[in-house]
């Protein structure tokens, strides 16, 4: 790659703090760009070469929402060197990507989640479990947030936490008291146990397995925490920590909140996509009226 990518990249660290995950997604998708491109200079880009280059990833097979995301990637790189000066004009402007279908989440119902939530045991590893899946329903936070907390961003008093969200935004989240007593147990009965590694006892929740260093937890580790409890419990394919993020901005909706209030929760940028939790939330309406109304059929 050359100088125009590497000052984009660095504009998108810089200016939009995106993550080091979104970063190299964006790389790698100029990365291939660029091998298509072999001899031809990101100058002589326009709209025939670009179309070209959506029939290639269309003929490898690539799924549209993949095919769509690299299309993104170059109309946000193409913009950023237009608005630089470094393109006379865009060549994505004019460029459509394919139209993708929009999946509803997959939502528990509130007895699957009260079910889910019962499941751990009382033991130290079975208090962190319930205070975790407690945590992730009653914040809606994303597990990336969960397993980045430290045990003073937790604010027992007032019943918020503070949360680093996508490109390092801070946002305040309400935390159910039920959420609360559960944290609080934990940690009760985490302060009697022998620490392993000092370090580490910043982090809200901990690694308790007999094989480690007790660390703070990771992304894996809580999918595997979940989906031992699914098995046990509602038995779904398919449910994820974000299910129950899914869960939490369907229940509110469901339930009388706004949709603007939901969105400030969930730390979306833009409204739009908080948007597909209120197509869930009229399909079960649907649903229980078809069932329960006398002339619905």
């Amino acid at each position: 790659m050359d100088r125009h990518t590497d000052k984009f990249l660095t504009f998108l660290k810089a200016e939009k703090n995106y993550s080091r995950h979104t970063l190299s997604s964006y790389a790698t998708d100029l990365r291939e760009f660029y091998a298509f491109m072999d001899k031809i200079s990101i100058e002589d880009a326009d709209v025939p070469i670009l179309r070209k280059y959506l029939a290639v990833l269309k003929d490898k097979g690539y799924s549209k929402r993949t095919v769509a995301r690299r299309m993104a990637s170059l109309r946000s790189f193409f913009k950023f060197l237009n608005r630089e000066g470094d393109l006379p004009k865009n060549p994505a402007m004019l460029l459509k990507s394919p139209k993708l279908e929009k999946k509803l989440p997959i939502v528990l119902d509130e007895s699957e989640v009260a079910s889910l939530l019962e499941a751990p045991d009382q033991d130290l590893s079975g208090k962190r479990d319930r205070a975790i899946l407690e945590t992730l329903y009653s914040t809606g936070i994303r597990v990336s947030e969960l397993v980045g907390l430290d045990i003073e961003r937790v604010d027992f008093l007032s019943g918020v936490c503070r949360v680093y969200g996508k490109g390092a935004k801070e946002r305040l989240c309400p935390v159910g008291d039920r959420a609360l007593r559960s944290i609080r147990d934990y940690l009760d009965i985490r302060e009697r146990q022998p620490h392993k590694n000092k370090k580490s006892t910043r982090a809200l929740f901990l690694s308790h397995s007999p094989n480690d260093k007790g660390g703070r937890l990771t992304d894996r580790s809580v999918r595997r925490i979940l989906h031992r409890y699914i098995q046990m419990t509602c038995r779904r394919e398919n449910i994820s920590p974000h299910t129950l993020r899914h869960s939490f901005a369907t229940h509110l909706l469901n339930r009388g909140a706004d949709l603007r209030s939901v969105q400030e929760l969930l730390g979306h940028e833009n409204l739009s996509t908080t948007q597909i939790y209120t197509h869930v939330s009229s399909q079960r309406l649907k649903e229980a009226y078809d069932k329960a109304h006398p002339r619905a059929h």
